[in-house]
């Protein structure tokens, strides 16, 4: 699954410009994370047709750019982030990064992940029938 990195100044208004925009192109955000750091923050979202919405991006300015991730479905109970990333851990899989949200079917939640090695974690995520998401449509 592709998902949208956009580099922020560090100033009021630069998340609106971008959401603005977001908003303008009629595009509905699946997952979001918001990150910074002193000199600037990354907005990382997924979309529907993300190589499309990076290039009007670019177009308007934005540094954007498109990352691999995995999405995976976890059960919204105690210890269902746990158990994935447990099976990970095992494996020697490191995460760069996660985000996750609930989603409105009850007991399902997602987990949108940043791995060393993608095709590995993939592997072995699915030999432990944990669900692989090609999209994310809620």
């Amino acid at each position: 699954m592709k998902q949208i990195s956009v580099f922020l100044e560090n100033r009021p208004g630069s998340l609106y410009e971008v959401l603005y925009k977001l908003k303008e192109w009629g595009v509905n955000l699946r997952a979001l994370s918001l990150a910074d750091t002193a000199e600037f923050g990354v907005l990382r979202f997924i979309v529907e047709n993300p190589g499309e919405i990076v290039e009007k991006l670019k177009k308007e300015n934005f540094a954007a750019t498109l990352t691999e991730v995995l999405a995976v479905g976890v059960e919204d109970r105690p210890g269902g982030l746990a158990e994935v990333v447990g099976i990970l851990t095992h494996q020697n899989i490191s995460i760069e990064y996660l985000y996750a949200f609930v989603s409105p079917q009850e007991g399902k939640a997602y987990v949108v992940l940043r791995v060393e090695d993608l095709e590995e974690a993939e592997r072995v995520l699915r030999e432990n029938h944990i669900p692989i998401l090609e999209e994310i449509a809620i």
